[in-house]
Order: structure tokens, then sequence, then C-alpha cells
């Protein structure tokens, strides 16, 4: 079990804008929305580059983006909503 201190820290080290800036860095084209907190984040991301890709698959690339950070304990979970532009509602 992880102490309660070092907990709070992880917590509040990992911020949705931070997430949101290291995928639209590894998916340059996508367009990405980062909410949540307390180390419990939702991301979506809409990508051509997601065209004819399984659900695994998509979400391999949105987890690539983020893997450091998966690894070091910084990023706890991640909920990836992973969808093409023609997925998406109509506004």
């Amino acid at each position: 079990m992880i102490p309660q201190s070092i907990y709070q820290v992880i917590l509040a080290t990992m911020k949705p804008e931070k997430i949101q800036q290291l995928i639209q860095q590894g998916m340059p084209a996508a367009t990405v929305e980062v909410s949540g907190g307390e180390g419990k984040y939702v991301a979506q991301v809409i990508s051509d580059e997601f065209a004819e890709l399984s659900l695994i698959k998509r979400h391999k690339l949105v987890y690539a983006c983020v893997g450091n950070e998966i690894a070091s304990g910084e990023l706890h979970a991640l909920t990836i909503v992973a969808k093409t532009p023609a997925e998406m509602p109509a506004a």
C-alpha cells in the first residue's frame, strides 16, 4: 500500500492540461479534451488516425503518448474515448 503522503504527491502532480499536451504532442492532428482529477482522468481524442482501427488499437495509440507517465505512476487512471470525426454526433 502506498503511504498517504506519497499518494497525495502523485495525485497532485498530473493535471488534465499536461495529459492533453502529451496526447496532442503524440497525435498532432487530433482534437483532445481531458477532464477529471485526483488521479482519474477521461481523455476524449478525435482523430482521422482512428479510421478502420479496432478499439484496442485506438487505445494503444493514445496510451503510447502517456506511457512514461503511466509507467512512473504519475498518471494512475485514464479512460479513453477514441473516435473519428465521422463517429461524433452532429452538433
